[in-house]
C-alpha cells in the first residue's frame, strides 16, 4: 500500500481511500490528476480486492488514455486481466461490437470519420453549407432526435431540408453499415435505455467507474454514465470546472458544477497543490479566474518556488511580434532549452501565419498541431479506402474513391451511370458488377470499361482472400495487386505521397505486430479514434490554439492575440466566463516561464485594424487601468432554457441591451425576448 500513497499529498490520499458512493474530485491546473486517479485504481485493484475487470475508467484523448494505462499498469502486480481504461468513443465503439446486432445491424461496421461525414452530407445535398448541416446532424444525434422528430422541431425552411438530409444520412449509414463519431454514444446509450435488463448487467460488470475530465462531458454523456450506474452508485469524477472551455462544441459546465444534485450524497476533494507552475505563473492564473463568478472556488498553491515574472510583449503589428518571438525562442534555444519544450498558443487559428512567417525568416523549425493531419492527406485517405472496401464490399463510398485510382480509364459519367444502375436493383456497386455480365455492363459503359470493372472486382476479392490467410502480409499484397504509388507518379510532390504511403504501411505492420488477432476493421476504427494531441511528438516548436493545448504542458509558453476581440473574442454571443477560462487553461500550460504577447494592430479580414489591449492583462494583475466590468452571459444561441411562466424553450439569438444580455427564445413557436438573468439553462 505504501507504493500507492508515497508520492500522496493529504487531499490525494484521502480522495484515493474513498472508494464508495458518488466522489467529485475538483483537481486544479497541474494538481496531480492523472497520480490520483491512477492511484485511486491500483488501490481499488490491489487493496481493496475489486477486480481489474469490474472497473471501468474512461477520458477523452488517446494520449490521455495511454498514458494514464501505462502508468496504472506499473502500479499494479500481478494483473491476470488488465482493467478497461479508455475514451468514451472507444467504450462505444467496443460495447456496439458486442450489441449493436440488438439494433439488427451488423457488428463489422466501419466507424466515419468527419471528412467521410461531409463527403457523404453534400452528396445527398450540395446546396445548403455542409459544415452547418454536419454540425446541426450532431446536435440531433447529441439531443437523441429522430430525424422525424428533427422535421417535425424545425420551423425554418432550411431546417426542414438539413431534417431531410439527416434522413437520408441515415439510411446511408444503416445501408452501408457505417457509424459516425456521435453513433458511437447516442447508440450505446439507446442499446442501454431500451434494454433495462442488458443496462443492469453492464452496471453490474463496471461496478466502480471513474470519469477523467468531467467537465467536458456533454448531456448525452451524463446521461450514458447513469446509465452504467443503474445498478450501483460508485461513480467518482474528476475535473476542473476553471478548464471547461468546450461549451461551443456541447459540453456542459453544470454536469460538473451540480454533479451532487445527479448524484446524490457525493463527497468533494479539492486538490489544489500545483507541481507544474512557478508561483508568478500561478499568481496571474488565479486572479485571472477569480473573475468569474460561475464556479465551484479553489486556488492553485505553488509547491515548485520563485520563478521569473510573467513577461508581456508589447508590439505595434503582428510583424514586429513575430520578430521578437522568434528573438525570444532563439534565445532559450542558445540556451539549451529543447525545441518541443516551447509552445505558441493562440485562441483564434488564423493568427497563426504571421507568426510561421516569421519562424520561417528566422529559420526556426516549428509543427503546427491541428493543421492537415496526416490521416487526413489524399494519399493515406486513399489507402484507407482500399482497406475499407476490401472489409466491406457494399462500401459504396469508399468504393467510388478508389475505382479509378490508380486511373483505369473509368470516368465520372461511367461510374454515376453504374451506381445509378446499382441503385435501381437496390444493391452495392460491388453486387451490380459482380452479378451483372459483361454484355449487361456494355450496355452502360464502354467494352473496355465493363473488363476494368470486372477485373477490379476479381482483384478486389483475391486481396481479400489473402488477408484470411495472412493479416501482416495484406499491405504487400495490396500495392502489388493495385500499384497504388503508381496513382502519385510525375506528381511534383510525388516523393512525399510515396513516403507518407510507405509511413502508414509501417504503422499497419505495427499494429499488426503487438494485436495479431486483429483485423482490418479494428485497424480502421483505432485509426478514425485518433485525436488532434497524438500529433504532439518529436523535435520542434509547437503551434495551436489554446483548445488544442489542454492537457498538455511546455517550459516555455508564448500566448499571442492578448487583444479585446481575440483574447477574449467578445460579442456574437461569446461568453465571457469560458473565454476567461480559455486565459486560465493557455498559463497553466507553463512550467517555466509565461510570456504574454499583444499587437497594437493586425491585418484580419482583408483589412489592418487598431486593436484595444485585452482586460484580461489588467484582471491577471499585470497592468494598471480601468476595469471592464460588465455583466457577461453564459447562454449562447442554441442552448436549450427555462423560464418559469413561458417554460422551455430554445436560444435562436444574444445581444447586449445596457449592461444586461437579452436572449431571442423559441418557446415552441412563441418567440420571445428576454432579459439572460431571468433565465435557467438546462
Amino acid at each position: 500500500m505504501s507504493k500507492i500513497f508515497d508520492k500522496l499529498n493529504e487531499s490525494q490520499s484521502s480522495a484515493v481511500r474513498k472508494t464508495e458512493g458518488p466522489v467529485l474530485i475538483l483537481a486544479g491546473a497541474g494538481s496531480g490528476k492523472t497520480t490520483t486517479i491512477i492511484s485511486r485504481l491500483a488501490y481499488l485493484i490491489e487493496e481493496v480486492g475489486i477486480p481489474a475487470s469490474n472497473t471501468l475508467t474512461l477520458t477523452f484523448t488517446n494520449k490521455a488514455a495511454k498514458e494514464m494505462r501505462e502508468r496504472s499498469l506499473a502500479m499494479i502486480e500481478n494483473l491476470t486481466y488488465p482493467p478497461l481504461l479508455c475514451t468514451f468513443h472507444k467504450f462505444g465503439l467496443l460495447f456496439l461490437k458486442f450489441n449493436i446486432h440488438l439494433l439488427k445491424r451488423q457488428n463489422n461496421f466501419v466507424v466515419i470519420d468527419t471528412d467521410d461525414k461531409k463527403r457523404i452530407i453534400k452528396k445527398i445535398n450540395s446546396e445548403l453549407p455542409t459544415p452547418l448541416i454536419a454540425s446541426e446532424i450532431s446536435r440531433y444525434k447529441n439531443s437523441l432526435m429522430t430525424p422525424d422528430e428533427a422535421y417535425k422541431q424545425a420551423e425554418l425552411y432550411n431546417y426542414q431540408h438539413i431534417a431531410k438530409v439527416y434522413e437520408e444520412y441515415e439510411k446511408y449509414l444503416n445501408e452501408n453499415n457505417l457509424v459516425d463519431f456521435d453513433d458511437l454514444i447516442a447508440l450505446t446509450f439507446k442499446l442501454l435505455d431500451e434494454n433495462s435488463d442488458l443496462a443492469k448487467a453492464t452496471s453490474q460488470k463496471y461496478q466502480y467507474i471513474m470519469i477523467d475530465e468531467y467537465q467536458d462531458t456533454n448531456e448525452l454523456q451524463l446521461r450514458l454514465i447513469q446509465k452504467l450506474c443503474t445498478s450501483h452508485n460508485n461513480i467518482c469524477v474528476v475535473g476542473d470546472d476553471d478548464q471547461s472551455i468546450y461549451g461551443w462544441r456541447g459540453a456542459h459546465i453544470r454536469n460538473i458544477m451540480e454533479f451532487d444534485l445527479d448524484f446524490k450524497g457525493c463527497e468533494v476533494f479539492k486538490l489544489e497543490e500545483n507541481y507544474r507552475s512557478k508561483k508568478p505563473i500561478l499568481k496571474v492564473a488565479n486572479a485571472l479566474i477569480e473573475h468569474n463568478r460561475s464556479r465551484l472556488g479553489k486556488k492553485l498553491l505553488p509547491t515548485r518556488g520563485n520563478g521569473e515574472d510573467v513577461a508581456v510583449l508589447n508590439s505595434n503589428d503582428e510583424n514586429e511580434e513575430s520578430r521578437k518571438i522568434a528573438q525570444k525562442i532563439n534565445k532559450l534555444l542558445a540556451s539549451g532549452v529543447s525545441a518541443n519544450d516551447i509552445a505558441i498558443l493562440y485562441r483564434v487559428n488564423v493568427l497563426s501565419r504571421s507568426i510561421e512567417e516569421g519562424l520561417n525568416r528566422a529559420g526556426i523549425s516549428y509543427k503546427l498541431v491541428g493543421g492537415l493531419r496526416f490521416y487526413d492527406r489524399a494519399e493515406i485517405k486513399d489507402l484507407i479506402s482500399y482497406i475499407r472496401v476490401i472489409t466491406n464490399f457494399h462500401d459504396d463510398f469508399s468504393f467510388k474513391r478508389i475505382v479509378n485510382k490508380p486511373k483505369r480509364g473509368l470516368g465520372k459519367a461511367s461510374v454515376d451511370k453504374i451506381e445509378l444502375a446499382a441503385l435501381s436493383n437496390e444493391v452495392s456497386i460491388y453486387d451490380f458488377v459482380k452479378q451483372s455480365s459483361l454484355v449487361e455492363l456494355e450496355v452502360l459503359v464502354r467494352k473496355k470499361n465493363a473488363k476494368t470493372l470486372k477485373d477490379f472486382i476479381e482483384n478486389l476479392e483475391g486481396v481479400s482472400k489473402a488477408v484470411n490467410e495472412s493479416t501482416y502480409e495484406f499491405i504487400d499484397i495490396l500495392e502489388e495487386t493495385f500499384h497504388l504509388k503508381d496513382i502519385y507518379k510525375g506528381m511534383q510532390d510525388e516523393a512525399d505521397r510515396v513516403l507518407n504511403m510507405d509511413e502508414f504501411y509501417g504503422l499497419f505492420r505495427d499494429f499488426i505486430k503487438k494485436s495479431p488477432a486483429s483485423g482490418l476493421d479494428e485497424f480502421l476504427n483505432e485509426l478514425t479514434l485518433q485525436s488532434e494531441q497524438d500529433q504532439v511528438e518529436g523535435e520542434s516548436i509547437y503551434m495551436m490554439s489554446i483548445h488544442a493545448s489542454k492537457g498538455l504542458e511546455f517550459e516555455h509558453i508564448f500566448i499571442i492575440g492578448l487583444e479585446e476581440g481575440f483574447l477574449p473574442l467578445v460579442g456574437d454571443g461569446s461568453d465571457l466566463e469560458e473565454e476567461r477560462r480559455l486565459g486560465y487553461v493557455s498559463f497553466t500550460r507553463a512550467r517555466e516561464t509565461l510570456t504574454l504577447s499583444h499587437a497594437g494592430s493586425r491585418f484580419y479580414k482583408g483589412r489592418r485594424s487598431d486593436l484595444q489591449k485585452s482586460r484580461f492583462f489588467n484582471e491577471a494583475g499585470l497592468c494598471a487601468g480601468s476595469l471592464i466590468v460588465e455583466k457577461n452571459t453564459a447562454f449562447k444561441k442554441g442552448d436549450l432554457v427555462r423560464h418559469k411562466i413561458f417554460g422551455t424553450g430554445r436560444v435562436t439569438g444574444v445581444s447586449k441591451s445596457g449592461r444586461e444580455f437579452k436572449l431571442s427564445i423559441n418557446f415552441a413557436g412563441n418567440k420571445k425576448d428576454i432579459l439572460a438573468s431571468f433565465i435557467e439553462r438546462l
